[in-house]
């Protein structure tokens, strides 16, 4: 590889499109060596795309360079990805098109799973269908800004009843001109609405508003409403027991109206080898706001997840 292409594959990655089940292509970016121990698969939340990783990115390339290999992707329906029929706009639907591109991507060697809202959603999802990667494929967890059930009964995600729901998938279907219309006039007026929703109490940098800004903006609108029928029933509490004891890290901000922190400490307490972190004053946009802090604590996972790679025993097994 030259010079010049290897230093744009260190900005932007080695991108790979990888077909879903069903045929939709996913679009992935891979960073560091093929040949790296370990691999890291970041997903990400609700109405982002890989983009939303960036800063979170350049922390750890600082710190592991090409020794741990990084993959990011987009959900079908966001950012460079296919769009798809809105029935398989679903969580199941996610953690099947995650275990296509582990096996495209990282067929072989250790893996750990980091999720951001609903990406930690489709992790828990993706342990359910495929418990026998769990301890032997997957050997750690992330979840970051996440929720095992009642997202539709906390925070801002009251507003999301099923009517509502309904209605909103309804009108985007019948009238979407005047729906996209109707989403760029109401940005104006809930941008800041949204920008205290992301964000927790410290003054932010304009360039991290202007990205989560830019991305929640870019998603369309039949794959923001498809996808919420899915997020108000996602309930995985009786299935938590399939991580078995694999390290996982739960992190969330203290001023999340989104997630409430209590949902992070519930959900740590069903693992049985979390570690639980509270970054203080930060929001649900935590991997913006706070990359430094947040790379940190998915270092020590991986320190975590890797000691087992070496002494690896049933106590990391799934749960049957």
């Amino acid at each position: 590889m030259s010079t010049i292409a290897r230093r744009a594959a260190d900005h932007d990655g080695h991108r790979v499109t990888v077909s879903a089940d069903d045929g939709v292509p996913i679009s992935v970016r891979t960073f560091g060596a093929d040949d790296a121990p370990l691999t890291v698969v970041f997903v990400h939340g609700h109405c982002l795309r890989t983009e939303s990783w960036t800063f979170l990115r350049e922390e750890l390339t600082r710190e592991w360079g090409d020794s741990v290999r990084m993959v990011f992707y987009d959900h079908r329906g966001h950012g460079e990805s296919g769009v798809a029929d809105p029935s398989t706009y679903t969580i199941d639907q996610l953690g099947h098109d995650l275990d296509a591109v582990l096996r495209t991507i990282a067929a072989t060697g250790p893996v750990v799973l980091v999720g951001h809202s609903m990406g930690a959603m489709v992790v828990l999802a993706y342990a359910r269908l495929f418990p026998e990667a769990i301890g032997t494929k997957v050997l750690g967890v992330g979840l970051i800004a996440g929720i095992a059930n009642g997202l539709n009964e906390v925070g801002i995600g009251r507003l999301l009843h099923r009517y509502a729901v309904t209605s909103l998938q309804a009108a985007v279907v019948r009238a979407p001109r005047v729906m996209q219309a109707s989403k760029q006039f109401s940005r104006r007026i809930f941008e800041p609405i949204m920008r205290e929703a992301s964000f927790g109490t410290r003054k932010i940098n304009p360039r991290m508003i202007a990205v989560a800004t830019a991305m929640l903006n870019e998603t369309p609108l039949l794959t923001m409403s498809s996808f919420l029928g899915s997020l108000i029933t996602f309930d995985e509490t009786a299935s938590l027991h399939r991580l078995g004891g694999i390290p996982a890290l739960v992190l969330a901000g203290s001023a999340d109206i989104v997630v409430p922190f209590a949902h992070s400490v519930l959900l740590a307490s069903q693992l049985t080898n979390s570690e639980l972190v509270r970054i203080e004053g930060a929001g649900h946009s935590v991997i913006l706001e706070r990359a430094e802090e947040v790379a940190l604590s998915i270092v020590a996972l991986v320190n975590r997840a890797s000691g087992t790679m070496t002494t690896p025993g049933p106590e990391y097994a799934a749960a049957s």
